[in-house]
Formats: structure tokens, sequence, C-alpha cells
């Protein structure tokens, strides 16, 4: 068979990938798309089946299905909270309209909150639409048919404008129908409609293609509501859940029909969702308090992790260039009356200065009416940063719906044993606020303050099951004190604002003179500095000052520049915007270094292939499929093959079934892979053969299973794929770069501290920034170690150096590994030469992740060397220094000369002792 002919798998696939591509599926999302696709290519899409054949057929692959456990083929889906079950549900809704002409969708919600959100999602042009970029819906968007407006006729109507094509989304609240259905009534859709003919549940009933989508149907399997849904019979339903089972009394009973599962611990190990932590004080004794002692210290310290999260969020949307996060705490209380006092307790003057009042709100069952109202309202809108809630108190009412990403504090306060703590309120808090995680802990973490039951929480975490497998320590992992966020701009800023002269140093160096007298030269000055970032097309920031780009530079400002301003008291004259921007300009290439930007493409013919490797067959066990039910599948599927695509062939070796649907793929060529293709292939049938009866199953299994066994090893093939070109070329992209604000999170109210003043060990000098240098671009610099800060007082003291500082975060693009970016901690630029130094604990040095590092750095000043070169510049070089050798008896030269890496494959001089 030709790998160019289009068979029914073959096009199911196509389809899987392109909705999994324009929805941008996370893996479990994509996998449950699969085995949809899977089973409507292995059981028809028809009213009235046969229900136990099709179970048959479903359980021969998918073993975990027991039951259907309705009267129509119903499988659930069972995916961790915060992975995306409603954007699932969209990628389900287009794959049976793509596939197979699927037309009418019954969605069913288990309450009201999200009814509501799912009308929203299921909207176009809502923020949140699941259906985005699927260029069908964009032509012709679903028609939305809800509780609230089926009777005026619209999904019938709706067939008048878009003929048969358009997609018809029924979404309707259970809990509304189970309150309908109340003392054996029908419910309102079953009632005779004049403008239909007919009731709508009957005419929904009439439709051969309804499928039946069921939103967190744990909450309602057992009503009478979906006793009457089930009525509709249609040809497919498909659950979703984060808990496939039914609570009944104290016992739990799952689910018999779940096809697909992700739990949790998958969603975490994964990255997926928030790492859950359990916090605590150090040399915590919870004998040693009251509980109303204990229960104040909790709230307290749930405030402080907080606070200091709050400002690790709004650091970390500054660094990035990305949308504020405000963070919320949830408190869980006992009762209503519990929640009263608790409000009070923390908007009262005594906690934290009254700086709470206004900002707390609390839900419960007792609150009716507009209070209600307005305090849902919040709820809903908690994220945005106009609502000024930041706890809320809660007593038992926040359920599935209320899907926020900004929760990031847990205070329980209820009595409840550690497994019980867990589940009663975790869910609400795990979904992240960028949709996967950013490498920042504070900004990845959902903190639970738990005093009195760490340890049993920990306990806990050793059972493999638990979700929570990390502690924080207040006071050690998050600061007791008020943290604030400071923005530090470059020293150019300074320069340009500074009004007076500087104090003098007292140690002879000459200090700056005030450069721009008045309002208006400032702001000359500033609008050339920004203007400047549309010339880093330069090779070298030198090149400012060649005429012809000075002259245009000024040309542009003047004409930003509004004359209004010129009319501003005192000024006698118009200022001399060339002489100005000629001063800014001087500026500039004085108080930076030149950062070429570098990128690495390559050149001339690239090769692709495959690494030789062993196939992993250890978890498969596939069985045989029993003839006569491959017969009655191919009877009722108007397809050409069930599996493959193949038909009904026969081929007479076996490897052929698996390395005809492999050659599918775009990425595998049969003429180069041959050999690779059927020494996997045959692995795969000797590993059948060694558990299957005969030659016979064996077949059985490939003409059935043949495909999926195929994803399988095209799965492990693309660990082992490599691209290689005949040379790579160092593209420069801007000669230079401007210098970026940088953002650091500080005690409040707390000033810089001077460079040269040591710092304790036991002190924590992330959390301190330092001030007072002469030599640095930025006025203020934090350090990770004292390491660090020691080395910035050999620059200080170097007077070879003539600037340095440590780059902000995208300052550079350095790459290594699978595209990992790349800082290194300092820039320097001395009379001679450029440095990137990277200080390491000589204990880490010939860790891979750092000779990874040392490699792509050293590369990257290879290019910018050759480009510096070329127009004049100094050459680049880089620096791994252990930490032991950075000490004040040092000089930068002498550094250099005992710790630069020449090599990128062999960075053997960074492992040298200074003596």
């Amino acid at each position: 068979m030709s790998p160019h002919i289009l068979t029914a798998p073959a096009q199911s696939q196509r389809h899987v990938n392109a909705i999994s591509g324009r929805l941008s599926l996370r893996p479990p999302q994509r996998e449950s798309l699969e085995i949809l696709a899977r089973v409507t290519e292995i059981v028809p899409l028809e009213k009235e089946q046969d229900l136990d054949l099709a179970l048959e057929v479903i359980r021969s692959e998918f073993p975990s299905v027991e039951d259907f456990e309705r009267d129509f083929p119903s499988l659930c889906f069972a995916l961790a909270t915060g992975v995306g079950k409603t954007r699932l549900m969209g990628a389900f809704v287009a794959y049976l309209h793509l596939a197979h002409g699927v037309r009418h969708f019954f969605v069913l919600a288990p309450n009201l909150t999200i009814y509501n959100k799912l009308i929203a999602d299921f909207t176009p042009n809502h923020p949140k639409y699941v259906l985005q970029g699927i260029a069908e819906f964009a032509a012709i968007p679903p028609e939305i048919i809800t509780g609230e407006n089926y009777e005026s006729g619209r999904g019938v109507r709706a067939v008048d404008l878009f003929g048969e094509r358009g997609v018809h989304i029924n979404i309707f609240n259970v809990s509304k129908i189970n309150s309908e259905v109340r003392g054996g009534r029908a419910p309102r859709i079953k009632r005779l409609h004049e403008y239909i003919g007919e009731s709508y549940f009957d005419y929904l009933a009439g439709l051969d293609d309804l499928v039946l989508l069921m939103d967190e149907s744990h909450r309602y399997r057992a009503s009478a509501g979906i006793r009457a849904i089930n009525e509709l019979k249609p040809v497919l339903g498909l659950e979703l859940t984060a808990t496939p089972q039914v609570e009944a009394g104290s016992r739990s009973e799952p689910f018999r029909n779940v096809i697909y599962s992700y739990p949790l611990a998958s969603a975490l190990a994964d990255g997926f969702v928030k790492e859950p932590a359990v916090a605590t004080r150090e040399n915590f004794n919870a004998a040693a308090y009251t509980e109303p002692q204990l229960e104040r210290l909790k709230l307290e310290d749930g405030i402080r992790v907080h606070e200091s999260v709050k400002v690790d969020l709004e650091t970390f949307a500054r660094e990035n260039d990305l949308p504020r996060v405000k963070p919320f705490m949830l408190v869980v209380a006992q009762d209503t009356t519990h929640a009263g006092d608790l409000v009070r307790t923390m908007e009262d003057d005594a906690f934290f200065e009254g700086r709470y009042r206004g900002r707390v709100i609390t839900v419960h069952s007792n609150q009716r009416g507009e209070e209600r109202d307005e305090t849902v309202e919040q709820l809903i809108s908690v994220e945005s940063p106009d609502n000024p809630t930041e706890v809320v108190v809660h007593v038992n009412m926040l359920k599935e719906g209320w899907d926020v990403r900004n929760l990031y504090t847990i205070v329980p306060l209820r009595a409840a044993n550690s497994r019980t703590l867990v589940e009663q309120s975790i869910g609400r808090g795990l979904r992240l606020p960028y949709g996967k995680r950013v490498g920042v802990p504070a900004v990845d973490r959902l903190t639970i303050i738990a005093h009195d039951r760490f340890q049993e929480i920990v306990d806990q975490a050793n059972n493999p099951d638990s979700i929570i497998r990390t502690g924080v320590v207040i006071g050690r992992d998050v600061a007791v004190e008020r943290r604030e966020t400071v923005v530090v701009q470059p020293g150019i800023e300074t320069e340009i604002m500074r009004t007076a002269p500087a104090s003098p140093s007292g140690d002879g160096v000459a200090q700056p003179e005030v450069l721009f007298r008045t309002p208006v030269e400032q702001q000359i000055a500033r609008a050339t500095i920004e203007a400047v970032q549309n010339y880093t097309h330069l090779p070298r920031s030198a090149d400012l000052r060649n005429p012809e780009v000075k002259e245009k530079l000024a040309a542009e400002v003047a004409a930003n520049f509004r004359t209004a301003q010129t009319e501003m008291e005192g000024l006698t004259e118009a200022p001399d915007v060339v002489e100005i921007v000629s001063r800014a300009v001087d500026l500039f290439i004085e108080r930076s270094i030149d950062i070429p930007r570098i990128v690495v493409l390559p050149r001339g013919e690239v090769t692709s292939g495959f690494d030789d490797f062993d196939l992993d067959v250890s978890g498969v066990r596939v069985q045989p499929v029993a003839m006569d039910i491959l017969i009655q599948h191919l009877r009722t599927h108007e397809r050409e093959r069930l599996s493959s695509g193949a038909g009904g062939d026969f081929e007479p070796r076996l490897e052929n079934y698996l390395v005809r649907a492999l050659i599918d793929h775009d990425d595998i060529s049969y003429d180069d892979h041959a050999d690779l293709l059927y020494k996997l292939a045959g692995q795969m049938v000797a590993h059948l053969r060694s558990y299957l009866p005969d030659e016979d199953a064996v077949r059985n299994v490939l003409q059935f299973h043949g495909r999926r066994l195929a994803e399988l090893i095209h799965s492990q093939m693309q660990a082992h794929y490599w691209e290689r070109a005949t040379d790579y070329e160092a593209r420069v992209n801007a000669g230079f770069t401007t210098l970026r604000s940088t953002v650091f999170s500080s005690p409040a109210g707390e000033p810089p501290r001077p460079f040269r003043q040591p710092v304790e060990e036991r002190q924590y000098i992330r959390g301190m920034r330092f001030g007072g240098f002469r030599r640095c671009l930025y006025p203020e610099q934090k350090f990770d170690s004292d390491t660090e800060r020691r080395l910035a007082v050999i620059l200080e003291d170097d007077a070879d150096v003539q600037k340095w500082f440590k780059p902000p975060r995208d300052q550079f693009k350095i790459y290594y590994g699978r595209d990992q970016a790349y800082e290194p901690d300092f820039v320097v630029e001395t009379t001679t030469a450029k440095y990137l130094l990277e200080p390491k604990r000589a204990s880490d040095m010939q860790d891979a992740d750092v000779q990874a590092k040392a490699r792509a750095a050293v590369l990257w000043c290879q290019r910018a060397t050759e480009h510096e070169l070329q127009h004049g510049g100094k050459p680049w070089s880089y620096l791994l220094i252990p930490h032991d050798a950075v000490r004040d008896s040092w000089t930068l030269q002498g550094l250099a000369a005992a710790y630069t890496v020449h090599d990128p494959d062999e960075p053997s001089h960074a492992s040298r002792r200074g003596s």
C-alpha cells in the first residue's frame, strides 16, 4: 500500500493533529482526543446499537471500561483539576464534527456556576472561547442553545440560517432539571412546544447524531434529572470529571466506564498545576499555644506568606513583561459564627495595623439575597486587580466551577484529619496563573498553613498517593517581615534626572557633573535614550556618533517633542535639541556595554535521522480480538480498515503491518530509515510472540492494533531524533542592546546596604539589595551569594575595570540544551576586553548543567568576538570561577588568567584552583 493513500484512520490522525495544534492541547488532553478518535473508529456512532458488542470491542483495547452504566455507550475521561477539562470538551466537539459530521451536542452542567461558565466558554469572542483557532467554527460559529432560550425555537430555526452545516451546542443545568422532576413530574424541556410541534426533548431525542457531554458528572450521576436525560438516547456519552466516583454514605463507588485517567499525581509530576506545600514555623511546638493563640498565629503567618507571594508575583510579572497576578488567601472556617469572628479579627486595627479592613469577604450557605449576590460577584471577579478582596473566608461553599488561578495561600481552621484537609479546599488553588510553571518556587507553589498538623501531613506525603511532597518553613523559606517590589532603572536614568552634583566620594575620584539641568533637557535626553532602541542594528553604539546617524536621531527626537513644553515657566528660548541629543548619546555610550544580539543558524544542507536504539516493550500486553467481533466491526463501519487502513490484505512478513504505519509519519523516510524500522518492528513482533499462543494470534493483534503499536514505536523514536547541518553561521541581529530596568523584592522600607559590608553566613543575602557602586551600570544590585558580593568588590577596586553589571532577565539570548536560556551572572568591560563571569560553588564546577552553559557561553563569546573585532571592538571571554577563588587580593586579570574557559568542548581551565 502506498503511504500517500489517505486511509480513514490516517484522516482521523490528521484531525487529531490539527485540533491539538490549534487548541494547544496538553499531552493528557491530546491522549484523550486520540482515544476518542480510536473509539469512533471501532464503534459506530449510531442509535440503538448492540451495547454488549460495543462494550466488548472497546474493552479489547481499553480493559478499564467494565460497563457503560447507561443505555448508550458512555465513557468517562478522568482528568485532574487544572489540566483543562473544558478545553478538552471543545476538542471533542471539534473532532466529532470535523471527522464524523456530528452537529448536535447536549452539554450538562452540575450547577449554575459551571452552567454560566460553559455558556461563556462556548461563546465566540469570549476570552476563554474553547473553539478559538478552528477555522470551520470561525466561518460558521456554533449555535448556543440554553435553558433560557430553547423555548424560542432557536435550536430548530438555526437550520434555516446555515442549512445542515451549523453545529448546535445545547447547554443545560442539571440541578435545575433535578428541581423540576421532584415528585415524579416531567422536566420543563419535555413539555409540548407549539413552534416545534413537539417537546424540545422529543426533538433532541429524534436526532440521529446527538452526543451527550457531562461536565463534573460525579455530582449528578444518580440524580433524577440525569435519569430523565438518559432517555435522549444519544449516540455517545462523554463524561469529564476529576473525581470518577460517587459518594454513597461513607463508601465511594468508582465509575466503571473510565477509559482514561490522568490523576492529580500525574498533573503534579508533569507540572500542569501548582505544587502544594504545607507550611509551619521553625522549631514549632503546638502544645505551647492555646487554641485561640494558635488560630491567630496561623492567620498572621498566612498573611505573611500571602504578602511574600504578592511581592514575588509582582516582581516576576515586571521582570517578564507579563500581566500582574493579584493573589488572595483562603481561610476555611468551622461554621458561620466562626467565619464572622474571623472577618472581625482580620479587619481589626490590631491585625496588621488594620491593613485588611475592607479586603476580607465571607461566603457560606446562610447568606441570602443581595448579600449573597454581592459575595458571589466578588468571588467571580477575585482575579481582577480592581477587586480589593485579598482574603476569602468560607464554610464549605466553594465547589467545582469556581475556577481561579490566583489562590496561593490556604489557612484551614476546621477540625479535620490530614487527608480531609488536603481534599477539602486544595483543588480550588491548583490552577497556574500563566498556564504553566515558570521555575520560580513562590509563583509555582500553593501553600497550606498547618502549624499544628505539619508533621502529620508531611508523614502522609510519604504515601505514594499523597499530592503534598514539600514543606515550607516560615522564617527560613518565607520571610517574616513585609517585603516590597523595587524597580531599579539603569544608571543612565539616574544621571539624566540628577540636578545637583554628586557627593564627594572621599577617594579622590572625580564625580560627574550635572548633564541636563532643566526638565525640558531631561525630557529630550530620555526621549533620545528611548529612540536609541531603533538604532541597535548598528554594529556598535559608538556609531551613534556618526554625523548622519546623530542628525537622523535628533530629527526623530525633535519631531516627537511637543513644542508646547517649550513654553514652560522660566524658559526664554527653545532648547538646542541637537546639542542635547549629542550629550545624551555620549552618556549612553559611556554608561552601557555593547552586547551584540547573536542568533546561531544552520547553513548548508540539513540532514536528520534517528540513532539506533532498542525498543522498550515492557508495557505491551495487547490481546487478540475475537474474529466474529472483527467481522461485525468491519460490516458495520463504512471505512477501509478499523486499524491501519490496510484493508483485509495479507502481509507475508508480520513486520510490514507496523512499518507501513510508521512511514505515514512525515519525519520518517523509508529509504533512509528502513533498517531501523524493521529492527524495531522485529522487536515488537518478537515480544508479541513471547506471550501470545500462536502466529495467528500475533497476526490478529497486528491487524487490529497495528497502528497503536506503531504510534508507540514512533513516540520512542522521538527521543533518538537528530538534526545536523554542514555548518553554522552566527547572525548578528543587533550590534548592541539597551539596558532594561531590573526588579528586586526587598524588606519594606529598608535602604540598600553598602556593598562592602560583609554578610554573615546566617543572613539571607538574596533578600538584600546593595548600593554605593561607582563602576556598576545600575545604582543598586542584588546578589545570590556572598561570593557574588565579594566579586563585585574586586570589580569596583580594579582600576582596569571600566564598567560592569549583573544582567537582568532577557538581557542575553544565550541558549543551551533544548532551547534553555542562560543569563551569566556578571558582564564586565575593561580597557582592553569584555568578560562574562560565572562564579560557582567549587563542588558544582563539573556539574553537567554548568558545563552545558559554559559551552554555550564560550561559543557565544567566540562569535561576539568575531563581530567586535570586525568593527574595532574588544574580544569577549567567559570565566567560570570557583567560589573559593574569589578573594580580595585577586584582580580580574588574575581571575581571567586562571579561569577562562577556552574550548567549548573542554572547559578544563575552569577547574584550576588559584593559589
